[in-house]
C-alpha cells in the first residue's frame, strides 16, 4: 500500500516566513502536515479544493513542532485529530501517546527527530516514488546547515543521520521545496 502526497504550498524563510504544507491521502486518512503561516489561507485551501479535498474531510493534522509558523492555520480543519510529539488532540480530548512509530494510515508513520526543538517529529510516507520524509531537520536544501534556532545541534545532526539512514527518495523540508538527499552536501553556513 502506498500513499499519495501533494505539496500544497512551498514555504520559505527570509524577510518573511511560511511553512511548507503537505497533503497526504492514505486509505481513509486525509492528512495535512504543518498548516502554519502562509501569505494567504487561500494558498492552503485552493490547492486542497483543486485536489477534491474539503477542509472538513481532513482527518489528521501533524505538527512537526510547535512553532507558530507550522501550526497557525490548524483551525482550518475542524474535524481533524491533531498529532504532535506526545499526544493526539481532538475537540476537548487529549490522548497521551509517544509519536515514534505511530501509524496515521497504512503507509504513514511518525518518527521522533529532535534537534530543531526537543519535540520535533518527522512524518514518513511510503509513496509510489519511494519513502518521503516531511521534516524540519532541514529548512531547505540550501540550509542553513547549522540551525540558528536549534535547541541541540548535535542531536539535530543525529536525527538527520537517522532519517537519511532510511534512504528516503525525497525530503520535504520545513521551509522549502522537496529535494533528493543526494542534493545535500553544501558546506556548513
Amino acid at each position: 500500500m502506498t500513499a499519495q502526497l501533494d505539496v500544497l504550498t512551498t514555504g520559505y524563510a527570509d524577510d518573511r516566513v511560511a511553512s511548507t504544507v503537505v497533503l497526504i491521502r492514505d486509505g481513509d486518512a486525509v492528512i495535512v502536515v504543518d498548516p502554519g503561516m502562509v501569505k494567504s489561507r487561500a494558498l492552503i485551501l485552493e490547492p486542497l479544493d483543486h485536489l477534491g479535498v474539503r477542509p472538513e474531510g481532513v482527518t489528521d493534522v501533524v505538527f512537526s513542532h510547535h512553532h507558530p509558523d507550522h501550526t497557525l492555520n490548524a483551525a482550518l480543519f475542524p474535524a481533524a485529530r491533531f498529532h504532535d510529539h506526545w499526544a493526539v488532540y481532538r475537540d476537548d480530548e487529549w490522548t497521551d501517546r509517544a509519536a515514534d512509530g505511530a501509524a496515521l494510515g497504512p503507509s504513514v508513520r511518525l518518527m521522533t527527530t529532535p534537534g530543531h526543538t526537543a519535540e520535533d517529529i518527522t512524518t514518513l510516507v511510503e509513496t509510489p516514488g519511494g519513502l518521503v520524509a516531511c521534516t524540519h531537520l532541514w529548512w531547505s536544501v540550501d540550509g542553513p546547515q547549522l540551525d540558528p534556532l536549534a535547541t541541540d545541534q548535535q542531536l539535530l545532526e543525529r536525527s538527520r543521520a537517522d532519517v537519511l539512514a532510511l534512504a528516503p527518495a525525497l525530503v520535504i523540508p520545513g521551509h522549502g521545496s522537496p529535494f533528493k538527499p543526494s542534493e545535500l552536501g553544501h558546506p556548513p553556513q
